[in-house]
């Protein structure tokens, strides 16, 4: 039983106590004012530079797993180690390469979705051609996947018009209104399940929340017709003039279902899984675990009607020091500062930490920052953040037991009785 259903039990909670957030209240021209011309210019050299190296690291580590098998099949070598010792230390070098090739993948497409923004160079055509070829190869149809992710971007926070990691809503999840004070909802009831199923659901997410997305909308907006997907020329994802270029998308997906196909029929399936289907796992995996942590936390936002703005949405993301040097290294910055990329899309990653310092200098309290280990912060927060209320202009999260860490200031606040049973 829930602290929320013990009866006679003081709770502290008293949602008109939670701390206040006021809306934040400058304008996208302010804000792109207080940062210098220069952090704004695409360099193409310094772009192709970073692929360059992403594509030598890739190719390395490609390389030197080709000599695992046979150099733990060596007969010295077994009796060095024992046929289970080498048998461990066989498997623990694939697990390292998954490890790190999984990071690099990671890293091209962070690549690729710079070129959807227009951020890796000025030239179109660079951007164009890099991003389908990157996500291509990554099984990410490009043309289609940069339309949704504009509009996502362009409506980010916005409960009616967000494309991606919409809340759900207490009506939603058929979670009834609150009771009286003296009769709580019974909360375990209603999300009591166990942390075996939780984390099965967790895992779940991490590994096809990606795939589903872009083939049944899943996490996007609750009114597209049923079956939206990003491969239907036809989608409403799409208008009439976009057609051309989700069909060369399709093509390119194609070639890569016959490029795996190939692959399995010349060095075989187990073969093809281990230099190239398991690292694309772990490319699913670190995107969707980067961009719900960006995107999902109790104390951010949500706006309907005309409390929402760009700047507002831009804002309602969170900067977070992901898998540190690693994260930095590898995967472009892409989480450590993610908040500027929200506000200006078309800024080069490479300029992301100084833009940062001058963003956090102007906008102060607004700007949205997490330490918390990012393996707690996943779990904490797939725990935490269930669902918003059906009402209101800016909502705010509510854990498995109705309650939010954060609430809007008065002007905006509808009120919530307080659970404390006196």
């Amino acid at each position: 039983m829930s602290e929320a259903t013990k009866p006679q039990t003081k709770d502290l909670y008293n949602e008109a106590d939670l701390p206040q957030f006021e809306p934040m209240p400058w304008s996208l021209k302010e804000i792109r004012d207080a940062l210098p011309a220069r952090l704004f210019k695409r360099d193409t050299a310094l772009g192709l530079r970073y692929l360059a190296v992403d594509l030598i690291m890739t190719t390395a580590l490609w390389t030197a797993a080709t000599y695992i098998d046979p150099y733990f099949a060596k007969a010295e070598v077994i009796e060095k180690f024992s046929p289970i010792g080498a048998e461990v230390a066989r498997w623990a070098s694939w697990s390292v390469y998954w490890w790190f090739q999984g990071l690099v993948f990671t890293g091209i497409w962070v690549i690729g979705h710079e070129c959807g923004h227009g951020a890796f160079s000025e030239n179109q055509w660079v951007n164009d051609i890099i991003g389908f070829v990157t996500h291509t190869f990554l099984w990410t149809p490009f043309f289609s996947w940069r339309i949704s992710h504009h509009r996502h971007h362009s409506n980010h926070a916005s409960m009616e018009r967000d494309e991606v990691y919409v809340p759900k809503t207490r009506s939603d999840l058929g979670i009834p209104p609150e009771k009286a004070e003296w009769e709580p909802l019974d909360w375990d009831e209603l999300f009591g399940d166990t942390p075996i199923y939780t984390l099965y659901m967790l895992v779940r997410q991490q590994f096809l929340a990606f795939p589903a997305y872009l083939l049944w909308n899943v996490s996007g907006q609750k009114h597209y017709p049923k079956w939206t997907n990003h491969f239907d020329p036809n989608s409403v994802l799409f208008t009439k003039s976009q057609r051309g270029i989700v069909m060369i998308s399709n093509a390119g997906i194609a070639f890569m279902i016959w490029g795996v196909w190939k692959s399995c029929q010349i060095w075989g399936a187990a073969d093809t899984f281990k230099y190239y289907g398991l690292p694309w796992f772990l490319v699913t995996h670190w995107f969707i675990m980067i961009t719900y942590l960006h995107h999902t936390d109790p104390i951010m936002p949500h706006y309907r009607g005309k409390e929402w703005n760009f700047q507002r949405g831009a804002a309602a993301t969170v900067d977070r020091p992901f898998l540190g040097w690693q994260g930095r290294f590898f995967l472009h910055d892409v989480a450590h500062f993610h908040v500027i990329h929200h506000f200006f899309p078309k800024m080069p990653f490479y300029h992301g930490p100084e833009a940062t310092d001058y963003l956090k200098a102007f906008i102060g309290e607004h700007y949205n920052y997490s330490d918390k280990p990012v393996f707690k912060a996943l779990w904490d927060n797939y725990n935490d953040c269930q669902f918003v209320e059906d009402e209101g202009d800016v909502v705010f999260y509510r854990d498995k037991e109705g309650k939010s860490v954060r609430r809007p200031a008065d002007a905006y606040f509808l009120g919530k009785k307080s659970t404390k049973v006196e």
